[in-house]
């Protein structure tokens, strides 16, 4: 579902989708080629939430900003069940199955949050860091592995792209 809220109409770029299972509220701006499934919700009723390009929103992630706003770069994958209520997310980061991103927090690029990993409100979490834990803390460096995830494989991506158009055809 695609709501208004006052005159903060959500723009959502053609070539993407979102399931009719998704809740996408308010000032709310999504990118090219990025997939919100069902149970995603995207909440920006106190400030903006600006998506980039080739971000993947998996099943119940909630997406919700504070008054200076939520921006995420291109590239990012955000596991489902995560959520997010910082204020950046950078390019090329995975979020992990149910991570949770406190309030004021910052993600840098190329970083891995690890599934189920809390990171604290105000935390900024340098470019190319792998954070882990309860409270999460950063452990080293994000590896090449790890970042496979967000590097988007020219295959892979292909069929994700393939994915989306399904799903829109499909009328999802």
């Amino acid at each position: 579902m695609i709501r208004a809220l006052g005159n903060k109409v959500p723009k959502i770029a053609e070539s993407s989708f979102v399931s009719e299972a998704a809740y996408v509220l308010g000032d709310v701006v999504i990118g090219e080629r990025c997939a919100a499934y069902p149970g995603a919700v995207i909440r920006a009723d106190f400030g903006p939430i600006r998506i980039g390009n080739d971000v993947l929103i998996e099943d119940n992630v909630v997406l919700h900003g504070d008054p200076k706003g939520l921006d995420i770069g291109n590239s990012v994958t955000l596991g489902h069940g995560a959520v997010v209520n910082s204020r950046r997310i950078g390019n090329n980061v995975l979020i992990g199955m149910n991570a949770t991103i406190l309030h004021e927090s910052e993600i840098g690029d190329r970083c891995i949050i690890a599934a189920g990993a809390v990171v604290g409100e105000g935390m900024i979490v340098p470019d190319g860091s792998f954070v882990a834990g309860v409270p999460g803390r950063i452990r080293g460096k994000a590896t090449e592995a790890q970042l496979w995830w967000v590097e988007r494989d020219p295959e892979v991506h292909k069929w994700l792209l393939q994915l989306i158009e399904q799903y829109k055809k499909d009328g999802l």
